[in-house]
């Protein structure tokens, strides 16, 4: 009788430990797959010409620390012809933390035609080294041909 007893909780734990693994890995794809449709969703938004929806998809791709996202941001930070587009752009790359993006944040710092985007670019830059300079006790290496 105990015998039977055991067996059945014993199976019983084993059913259930069995389904809750099941649903957390269906949860996990759903996440997963939400989680790109978002991000090829603001994609889509940062290609957009209406201003409002580029700089605030640009925003959220940050925060999301999206990689996908690194060339678009890389190229609106390069080419469009609004500053506060090429200012969330930096700062998104900035947040996304990819060495390509970095790079072209430190690039816009000396070559971005307006002092208001370089000067950010700057500060954003300085805020990624300076946990970085901490760990490895090294300077930050900015060379620009502006002063600031």
């Amino acid at each position: 009788m105990k015998t039977r007893l055991l067996l059945s909780v014993f199976l019983v734990l084993i059913i259930t430990v069995n389904s809750f693994g099941v649903e957390k890995t269906d949860a996990t794809q759903k996440t997963e797959i939400n989680r790109n449709l978002v991000i090829t969703n603001l994609i889509n938004g940062i290609n957009s010409e209406n201003q409002g929806l580029k700089v605030s998809s640009a925003y959220f791709l940050g925060e999301m620390k999206a990689d996908e996202a690194v060339i678009p941001l890389m190229k609106i930070l390069k080419s469009d012809d609004n500053e506060e587009s090429r200012i969330m752009a930096a700062l998104s790359l900035i947040k996304i933390g990819d060495l390509r993006g970095i790079y072209a944040v430190k690039q816009a710092i000396k070559y971005d035609q307006s002092e208001r985007v370089n000067k950010l670019c700057l500060n954003f830059y300085r805020d990624y080294m300076s946990p970085k300079q901490l760990e490895s006790n090294s300077p930050i290496l900015i060379s620009s041909h502006k002063s600031y």
